[in-house]
């Protein structure tokens, strides 16, 4: 074993004196054509320590495979190339003119790459002269690759010296959208701008607003990272840590960057989501770490397109897809795979191409044990359908290019200038899948992204094809199915407000760490992490302190079926009939004594009063309404001015009878007109009422109690009100103080004394009125004054016609003309007056 390593050594050594002499021994792999475009891929994905990656026939493999890293993929990748190549020359859509091809490893590293590219340019050329064989080496009119952006960077300034043109299919940096500092560079991928609002999209829709970052330390990773971070903050979603690993696996920083990241995602226990802008082999070495410890699986994992479809940076054989959660990718737009895969599988072991081509040879090479179909099947397993429309695109972009200068018109091949064919690459438009494709202003085809979900297809093996979505950059818009509602209970949050709560923002803290605060009362918030409070309408809806909606407001007025009510409808109507009963028994004894002395015709009108102020009552109650709320205190108002004004002709006419002095009886006889009273006294408070509709009439209004919502009339104008109370008050203070005066009347005539006591009660219910109704508040506002106005009826009804009744009905002997006299004589005896009539 000493000894072979011994020979390896040397071997390797006998590698690296090859840099310093003549040209440089780099696997290439070529095939001829009118037209050279030459390739550039990371089919090793790393170099040895001291800058090698080539495979070599006389360098143990053993040795070499712990130096550096084969991808499958990537040659998978250099292969499409190849086959877009066959297929056009196939087609014969460029006429007599044929591509060929010039395949160069860049080992993802800057460096190598910069040195290979030199076969590609007429200056390294024109210095060397030939190759190491004397051949001659015709130049490339346009290069397609590399996959990194940080290695295309370096070689499109470097190609640009001569105006190639560089066709990424991988390079996703936004930097490289700057045509001033990079005139020569194309790509048929959209630029990372575009996918890291495509993550914030999907982050925002899943409300994720506390998340990880982890990204590889280059181009492509500080600008994904940085343009994250600009649309994240336009969305109020946070980084609790942004990792970023070296780039080069060789680097001695990395295994501690790995354990720091690691750390951050294991210790972070609310961070459930992680965006990853990582090479494959560092999600690799970051997997195989994180999953030993139970914290670090079960995450949700948003993978760039840098490692989406990347089957090798999971190992299957010690960790499951279950382990690791749940991974959403982002890829390019993906292509059909299923001819290039056609084109493996017809491949013959003996063919030119496995013979020729370097890179397929020594891959074929590799495990001696295993078939060649096996082999040609890991291959096919690795062809990424995002590389398949990315890679074919830019082969027909350059096809295109070429019918469009040299078939569609004259050209000589061999002094077709790389600035001509540039400037035409850029303006050519080409199809593909019955698709028109053109570079835009930025040299970038906007392609859109594809949204895939990781799927266990077997124990061993991820399906990374299952298709959930797409991202428009036209539209900014994310098309997604409900595939995704599977993870929606995956929180990632810093703070969370619930429902009843609103966010308030903590100085000194990331806006996604918040405090919370419980909406008022009479306010909601009926969603997580609500920015505000919202009210609710006070007219329908209360909600108390912390509440998460509103309740409906039970409406609060005195309503028909409430025992207060019954008992004060019970007692109106029990008035009414009385008063209706009443008037028919004096109109039955209309000509006899005691209807006679009591004015008749003022009695009826006087009970026709009091019929409609016990009518006016039920208006009082239920449900107010704005017509209610007019009507019903108008009604009461002109409906009690009446009965007063009875009352006060009534007073006036008993004086009159009774006053002895000629002079002053003759005066009173020319003023007593009782319509003419009634009307003047009706007028009156007629205008009270105009004045008090017409300038803010009654309405119906509302107020909230709590959880009820109480119902009331508006008197709107309290001193219209009270104007309309004062003046019945005063017609009832005027006919007091006149009854007062007859109060000794013989006790035929006794109405005085009765006006006066009803007159009485009437004022103490309205005194008490005042305060107990300013008082009182509720659904039994309104029957304060149903009450007293019902007291004030039922006064006038049974001191008025009480007595009355009694003696028409039992007492008929003393409703006699004789008994009346009577009566009269003896007051006028013990009075010593004479009294006429």
């Amino acid at each position: 074993k000493k000894m072979k390593l011994f020979f390896s050594f040397w071997g390797l050594l006998s590698v690296l004196s090859l840099q310093f002499f003549c040209c440089e021994p780099n696997q290439e792999a070529k095939s001829p054509g009118d037209i050279m475009i030459g390739g550039l891929f990371p089919i090793h994905e790393s170099v040895s320590k001291t800058g090698q990656c080539d495979r070599y026939a006389f360098v143990s493999a053993e040795l070499i495979d712990v130096l550096i890293r084969f991808s499958v993929a990537r040659l998978a990748q250099s292969l499409m190339m190849v086959h877009a190549v066959e297929e056009i020359n196939r087609s014969g859509e460029l006429g007599n003119i044929t591509l060929g091809f010039h395949i160069m490893d860049s080992c993802a590293d800057v460096t190598t790459a910069l040195r290979n590219t030199l076969s590609f340019m007429k200056m390294n050329l024109l210095a060397n002269g030939t190759d190491c064989q004397h051949s001659p080496r015709p130049p490339v009119t346009a290069v397609i690759g590399d996959y990194y952006s940080e290695i295309s960077i370096a070689v499109t300034r470097h190609l640009n010296l001569e105006q190639i043109p560089q066709i990424s299919y991988g390079a996703t940096s936004g930097l490289l959208s700057d045509k001033t500092r990079f005139p020569s560079f194309l790509r048929t991928v959209p630029q990372d701008d575009h996918q890291a609002f495509a993550i914030v999209e999907i982050l925002k829709k899943n409300n994720w607003t506390w998340v990880g970052v982890v990204a590889t330390d280059g181009e492509y990773g500080r600008y994904a990272v940085e343009r994250l971070r600009h649309h994240a903050a336009k969305n109020s979603i946070c980084f609790a840590y942004i990792n970023f690993l070296p780039e080069f696996l060789v680097d001695v920083s990395l295994n501690d960057s790995i354990a720091e990241t690691v750390k951050n995602i294991t210790d972070r226990e609310k961070v459930s989501v992680i965006v990853s802008f990582a090479k494959p082999d560092h999600m690799k070495s970051i997997f195989n770490n994180l999953l030993e410890n139970d914290k670090g699986k079960h995450k949700v994992w948003l993978a760039s397109d840098n490692w989406s479809q990347a089957a090798d940076c999971l190992d299957m054989k010690t960790w499951s897809l279950n382990d690791v959660g749940t991974v959403f990718g982002i890829t390019l737009k993906s292509g059909d795979t299923s001819k290039f895969k056609r084109f493996l599988r017809n491949l013959d072991e003996d063919s030119d191409l496995c013979q020729n081509n370097p890179f397929l040879s020594d891959f074929l090479k590799r495990s001696p044990k295993a078939s060649f179909q096996s082999k040609i099947e890991e291959l096919a397993n690795m062809s990424y359908p995002y590389a398949a429309f990315s890679i074919e695109l830019a082969v027909r972009a350059i096809a295109a290019t070429v019918k469009d200068l040299c078939v569609d018109k004259q050209c000589n091949i061999s002094t077709l200038q790389p600035e001509t064919f540039r400037d035409a690459l850029k303006s050519a438009k080409f199809s593909m899948e019955g698709k028109k494709y053109s570079f835009n202003d930025y040299s970038d085809v906007d392609s859109g992204y594809d949204l895939i979900l990781w799927r266990s297809s077997s124990q061993n093996t991820v399906d990374m094809s299952y298709s959930i979505g797409r991202f428009d950059i036209e539209t900014k818009r994310l098309y997604i199915s409900n595939v995704i509602d599977q993870i929606t209970g995956v929180s990632s949050k810093c703070s969370t407000c619930y429902p009843g709560q609103m966010k308030v923002t903590n100085k000194g803290f990331p806006v996604c760490c918040y405090g919370c605060r419980n909406c008022s009362k009479n306010e909601y918030s009926n969603t997580t992490d609500s920015a505000q409070c919202y009210k609710c309408d006070e007219n329908t809806e209360y909600s108390d302190e912390g509440s998460s909606s509103c309740k409906k407001r039970l409406d609060l007025f005195l309503k028909w079926g409430d025992p207060y009510h019954i008992t004060l409808l019970a007692f109106t109507s029990l008035g009414a009939m009385l008063t209706l009963t009443v008037d028919v028994i004096f109109l039955a004894r209309w000509n006899t004594p005691v209807v006679r002395s009591s004015v008749g015709p003022i009695c009826i009108v006087l009970l026709f009063s009091l019929l409609c102020t016990f009518g006016s009552v039920p208006l009082f109650g239920a449900r107010p309404s704005d017509e209610k709320c007019r009507a019903r205190q108008v009604f009461f108002g002109l409906s009690f001015t009446l009965s007063v004004s009875c009352i006060l002709v009534k007073s006036f006419k008993i004086i009159l009878a009774f006053e002895f002095d000629p002079v002053t009886q003759d005066v009173l006889k020319k003023v007593y007109k009782p319509p003419a009273i009634i009307a003047l006294c009706m007028a009156g408070q007629a205008v009270v009422c105009t004045v008090w509709l017409s300038y803010k009439a009654p309405q119906k209004a509302s107020e909230p109690l709590d959880e009820k919502r109480l119902w009331f009339c508006n008197e709107n104008s309290y001193p219209a009100f009270g104007a309309m109370l004062a003046y019945i008050g005063l017609l009832a203070i005027l006919g007091f103080v006149l009854a007062f005066k007859g109060r000794k009347l013989p006790q035929c005539y006794n109405d005085a004394k009765f006006i006066t006591f009803s007159m009485l009660i009437y004022f103490i219910a309205w005194i008490i009125f005042g305060p107990v109704y300013k008082n009182v508040k509720g659904e039994y506002h309104p029957a304060v004054e149903m009450v007293v106005i019902v007291i004030s009826a039922y006064a006038i009804l049974f001191c008025q016609f009480l007595i009355k009744c009694y003696i028409i009905l039992f007492k008929q002997e003393k409703n006699t003309e004789a008994a009346f006299r009577q009566e009269v004589r003896e007051f006028s005896y013990g009075s010593d007056r004479d009294v006429e009539g």
